[in-house]
């Protein structure tokens, strides 16, 4: 069987991610007919646009996506692609692995970390519900909340204040925790975690728990607990092998996603997926690091990891398993590993982008 598969080659050291793991995915022998994409801060002055409609087109029919990192803006520019990704296509469920490879350099190398989170991906602060200050809308909205609530007022003038909107529904919560539930079940997992500030946010993050615990209920067979946000993250740093599947709010999720890959050796090696009903897009959690563009120099494992997690999701189980231990295997031996994997960052045994890929693809 051929599979349609966009491919989103993306911006920064995006384009030489998406080439080699196009390569360590076809040398699993699946057959793929891949369509290439372009988006990212590259090609706005060819398309006016990052994010070009023939990107959504393309993903909207093959309905699976590989995508290559793509920058976001810090504080100015347009939104994020990410997001806007998530957004247009109903991306609702955003899942991130975070296990243990040995070899890999971390300083819980002798505990079994292997968590999944679960974080909802289209609520919360990320919705993009923002106010800018100085602009008359915000002063109207700062107006509508005082109104709102009584003694507890935004004192500070509009021309001051930037205001966020923190949307959580019962539906979004729904689809998520029913989802982390499910993939306990068919994945033989053993519990999961709410994760929320219920005691601070309570009608927001009380919602998002309340539910949560109501999903709970359908699922007897799977323990269920929840944490506060803050204490989760002191949690995860001390023992972290208590911990199976998490489910959170957007903002916690995207946070706790990165500390977990801290915990497995880093963001070289945490892949991601933003599924829908109907369709998924799969990438790395790290960034585009520009400024190691073209120098054959970042570690690929995470995006071949997120291509393993596409194999799974296309049901091509078998080629799933051998890509995931080739890439074990590579990172085990410490050979053929890019400069974040040694002992030594500057040690000059250290292999490029290309070359850790043709290690995998030896393997396999």
């Amino acid at each position: 069987m051929t599979h349609n598969v966009t491919l989103i080659t993306g911006d920064g050291v995006g384009p030489e991610l998406a080439a080699v793991t196009r390569q360590c995915i076809d040398a699993t022998g699946v057959r793929i007919n891949w369509d290439v994409q372009e988006a990212g801060i590259d090609v706005m002055k060819k398309y006016g646009t990052p994010l070009p409609e023939s990107v959504l087109e393309s993903v909207r029919r093959t309905r699976c996506a590989l995508k290559a990192p793509i920058t976001t803006p810090i504080g100015k520019g347009f939104r994020s692609i990410n997001v806007h990704l998530r957004q247009e296509l109903g991306l609702f469920a955003c899942i991130r692995p975070c296990k243990y490879y040995p070899g890999v350099r971390t300083f819980y190398n002798q505990v079994a970390v292997d968590l999944v989170l679960f974080r909802e991906n289209t609520e919360d602060l990320y919705a993009g519900i923002e106010f800018e200050k100085g602009n008359e809308k915000t002063n109207s909205v700062i107006s509508t909340i005082n109104s709102l609530t009584g003694g507890r007022k935004i004192e500070t003038p509009f021309t001051e204040t930037g205001v966020s909107i923190k949307p959580i529904s019962v539906s979004g919560t729904e689809r998520i925790v029913r989802a982390a539930f499910e993939y306990a079940r068919e994945n033989k997992r053993k519990k999961v975690t709410a994760v929320h500030k219920a005691n601070i946010m309570k009608y927001t993050d009380g919602l998002f728990l309340e539910v949560s615990r109501q999903v709970a209920a359908n699922y007897p067979d799977i323990a269920f607990e929840d944490r506060i946000v803050d204490n989760m993250c002191m949690q995860l740093v001390q023992k972290p092998e208590l911990y199976d599947i998490l489910v959170l709010p957007n903002l916690y999720g995207d946070i706790l996603s990165d500390l977990c890959a801290g915990l497995v050796g880093g963001l070289g090696v945490a892949p991601g997926a933003n599924i829908s009903p109907d369709s998924a897009v799969f990438e790395a959690t790290h960034g585009s690091a520009p400024k190691y563009k073209g120098q054959n120099k970042v570690n690929p494992a995470a995006l071949i990891l997120s291509g393993m997690l596409m194999l799974r999701y296309l049901k091509e189980f078998d080629a799933a398993i051998r890509l995931e231990r080739a890439v074990a295997a590579v990172i085990a031996e410490g050979k053929s590993v890019t400069y974040d994997m040694k002992v030594d960052r500057n040690d000059p045994s250290a292999v490029g982008t290309r070359e850790m890929a043709d290690a995998i693809c030896r393997r396999l």
